[in-house]
Parts: structure tokens; C-alpha cells; sequence
């Protein structure tokens, strides 16, 4: 599939790259959208691991979810991440995997600040919109 996002990053606003994502992002097609993913195993245990480690496991259950659509991560247009205890420090971990990710493509995002999330145990989720084409 070519790539036919176009992702936007107007005058204006700040260069929100380095923080993994893009301000805007649109895409002709069909709408999918991916329920939040978390560090899970394939019965829903959360994971064992920091929060780097999670992240990480978050994303890669991500790609699972989008392969069993047909999709990959260069479909997402729009992410929703959930930190637990927010702070900068994660902020530049999940800033690295979504570059690891996305490299320069990044999808639109929001991230929120959370208390606590589902299940305990759980230091991140992450959900997503993808296009088909």
C-alpha cells in the first residue's frame, strides 16, 4: 500500500515531532478504530515491566490488533495514549517508541494522564484510528 496520509504540522503551532506525534492527520478510506491495547499476554495478564517495557509491549499488541484487520501501523491516523503518573520521563519513552514506530509518519495524538487504568498493574494503553484504504 503507498502511503496516502497526509499529515500536517502547520505554521503556528509548535513542532510537535519530537514528542511523537503529528497535530493533524486525514486519509481517504474506511475508519477503523483499535480498542486500547496494554502490556497483555494472550489471556490479558498484564505483563510483568516498567513502564518502558510496556509501552513497548502495548505497541506491539497494537500491530497484532491492526494485522487482524488486514491493517498496519502505517494505516493509524490518530492515537490515544494513557500514562499512569505522567511525567516527562515518559513522556520521552513513548516519544522513542512511536518514533521507533512511526519514524517521521507520525500519526496525530492525544495523551492523557491518568490515575490508574483497567486493570492493576497496567502503567500505559494505547488506542488507535486507522484508515483503510
Amino acid at each position: 500500500m503507498s502511503d496516502d496520509r497526509t499529515l500536517t504540522n502547520p505554521a503556528g503551532l509548535h513542532d510537535p515531532t519530537p514528542f511523537g506525534y503529528s497535530h493533524a492527520a486525514s486519509a481517504p478510506g474506511e475508519l477503523v478504530f483499535i480498542a486500547g491495547q496494554y502490556a497483555s499476554d494472550e489471556t490479558g495478564q498484564v505483563v510483568p515491566g516498567d513502564f518502558a517495557a510496556q509501552v513497548e509491549r502495548s505497541v506491539a499488541n497494537l500491530r497484532i490488533a491492526l494485522a487482524g484487520v488486514g491493517l498496519d501501523l502505517e494505516h493509524v491516523v490518530r492515537l490515544g495514549s494513557y500514562i499512569v503518573d505522567h511525567d516527562l520521563e515518559k513522556l520521552e519513552v513513548l516519544g522513542k517508541e512511536l518514533h521507533g514506530a512511526w519514524a517521521d509518519r507520525l500519526p496525530a495524538q492525544t495523551l492523557v494522564g491518568v490515575a490508574a487504568l483497567a486493570l492493576p498493574g497496567m502503567l500505559f494503553e494505547i488506542d488507535a484510528v486507522a484508515v483503510r484504504p
